[in-house]
């Protein structure tokens, strides 16, 4: 299949080369056809990227952002380069418009490229050549651009255009949302394998580990859109997590029980949810109310009374609290 592709695009290539290009190169040889958004949430700057395609690891080639600077989906018999290079240049001053110009402009392959960019003042651009597999489109919008190409029908971008438009919440949640529409369309023609969504902040914080506020692959699934649903999910349900940590560290109790508890509504099969927010009732003079939650992770695995017993040599609690907790738990 890579090489019966790789020939294809070699063909197209070819085809599209104007009387100035007429000097032959190696064609592309990562064709990931596929759709996708790129997009900017007005009230927070948030920048995001979100993609499917029925390619391995697709969330390693198409998605690029960076925290106050831009995003980047660059698709089709895609160049990979196009990524950091559309990013360097929105992060010199170069607005999303004339950025994708300069990278077309040079590219001898533009003709089975596709490529969409957005910058920090939510300017953005698309491009779809003129040889990319049908059925293949883009749309742009209000802060935003989604771009498909090899899809089973053309309603697929307008289809992913209302749902981010008619969406409400975060961006991560619009860019799924996108997503979700373009597969309920038809999506790629050949199926699904991959995908992949990507949020950073609006302003860069100088550590890139904060900037990335959303940064979830699925590499290989039979729905992989689904699956990037139920792992932003959880993903949500461990910042809820964090933010009872920092919470504590405020001492503010009543804030951290808060989160602790929202995050184990989101992810109530979780045993370490479960248990983190067992402990931190057990250790904030609210032992009674732990002990329900503990009596459920105990009963399904015992290694968390292990763990139990291995904190207070860690400064975590004291050991007079552990045997509170498993007399209290029915496990002495």
């Amino acid at each position: 299949m890579r090489l019966a592709l790789r020939l294809v695009g070699l063909s197209l290539f070819l085809g599209a080369c104007t009387a100035n290009r007429e000097r032959a190169q190696p064609a592309p040889t990562r064709p990931c056809h596929t759709f996708s958004i790129v997009a900017r949430d007005p009230a927070t700057g948030e920048l995001g990227v979100a993609v499917q395609s029925h390619w391995f690891s697709v969330g390693s080639v198409v998605p690029w952002a960076e925290a106050g600077v831009g995003a980047v989906a660059t698709q089709s018999f895609v160049n990979p380069a196009f990524g950091p290079q559309g990013l360097a240049l929105m992060r010199n001053g170069t607005s999303a418009p004339d950025a994708l110009k300069a990278l077309i402009v040079s590219d001898q392959g533009e003709a089975v490229r596709q490529l969409a960019l957005i910058d920090a003042q939510g300017r953005v651009a698309a491009h779809t050549g003129r040889h990319c597999i049908a059925s293949a489109a883009h749309h742009t919008g209000e802060g935003y651009s989604v771009q498909a190409n090899m899809m089973g029908n053309d309603r697929v971008v307008p289809a992913m255009a209302r749902a981010y438009e008619e969406t409400k919440g975060p961006l991560a949640e619009r860019l799924l949302a996108a997503l979700e529409a373009a597969q309920r369309e038809g999506g790629d023609v050949r199926g699904q394998q991959s995908a992949a969504l990507l949020v950073v902040r609006g302003q860069a914080t100088g550590r890139s580990w904060e900037d990335r506020e959303v940064d979830l692959r699925v590499e290989d699934h039979a729905t992989p859109v689904v699956e990037l649903r139920r792992l932003y999910a959880i993903h949500q349900a461990y910042e809820h997590m964090n933010a009872g940590d920092l919470a504590l560290e405020k001492q503010d109790l009543p804030r951290a029980l808060a989160e602790y508890g929202r995050a184990a509504e989101l992810y109530p099969e979780n045993l370490e949810i479960v248990f983190w927010n067992a402990f931190t009732l057990a250790t904030n003079d609210k032992l009674p109310e732990s002990l329900p939650l503990f009596q459920q992770v105990f009963a399904k695995e015992d290694r968390w009374i292990e763990l139990l017993k291995r904190l207070p040599a860690a400064g975590l609690c004291t050991e007079e609290q552990v045997r509170s907790i498993l007399e209290g738990a029915g496990r002495r």
